[in-house]
């Protein structure tokens, strides 16, 4: 499987995508988002993962305006608030986005044959590019922030539910104590009004973080579930190539 660095534009400067191909002609692509950790060796692996599973996959840095290539010990928030600052918008975020999306455009792939998938903070990041860009799916994992706020620059994103425009998925775990269940089931109420897919799951004994198996968090019947029904997801909403 061919991986490695790939260097995109941005107004903000070049920005680091890592990037994994599968062996077979693709089936689509996915632009994978970080945790507010950085593009570290866990979000590199699933990225691999999704290559595995058939897609052209990258993972853009987004935290190249503040040190490019940078990442974060899992437990030790406090250099993320520098780079969520350096960050700076959901201007930004999108901007970041859209420099990736148009490196997998140049690799042959139209909007609705690319999935983008994310991961805490960038679970997040799938709403706000669902709620603004028509892909063909997008999935979040815990991600926080969507239906309140967490940091003045990053606003609540509930009210573009039912203006959304490309299929999402939520996928939560109950005893994620950042994500309170009542949000969750306010996210599930509000999604019904949308105009595309849109579908939210719990897991009953599941953490923030269940996802990653390189954290404490770690729930391997959790996390198994949630990536089949990404993958199903992607399956059933990407165009064919």
């Amino acid at each position: 499987m061919p991986t490695g660095d790939r260097e995109v534009t941005t107004p903000d400067g070049p920005m680091r995508c890592y990037e994994a191909v599968p062996e077979r002609v693709p089936r689509g692509a996915v632009v994978v988002i970080q945790e507010a950790f950085g593009v570290n060796a866990h979000i590199e692996d699933v990225t691999r993962r999704f290559a595995d599973a058939g897609y052209h996959a990258v993972a853009p840095d987004m935290f190249h305006r503040t040190g490019p290539g940078a990442v974060v010990d899992y437990g030790d928030f406090g250099p993320v608030i520098e780079h969520f600052m350096g960050i700076g918008s959901d201007t930004s975020i999108i901007t970041d986005v859209d420099a990736a999306l148009g490196y997998l455009r140049g690799a042959g792939f139209t909007d609705r044959q690319i999935g983008i998938v994310g991961f805490c903070f960038g679970g997040r990041v799938s709403f706000l590019v669902a709620a603004q860009r028509a892909l063909g799916g997008a999935v979040g994992f815990y991600g926080g922030g969507i239906v309140n706020a967490r940091f003045p620059q990053f606003p609540a994103l509930i009210d573009h539910a039912p203006t959304m425009q490309t299929p999402w998925l939520g996928l939560f775990g109950d005893r994620d104590e950042s994500i309170p269940a009542a949000d969750v089931e306010q996210l599930r109420d509000a999604l019904k009004g949308a105009p595309v897919d849109a579908d939210v799951v719990r897991y009953a004994d599941a953490e923030h973080g269940f996802h990653c198996d390189a954290r404490e968090s770690y729930d391997a019947a959790a996390a198994a579930d949630a990536w089949n029904r990404t993958l199903e997801w992607f399956g059933a909403h990407l165009g064919s190539r």
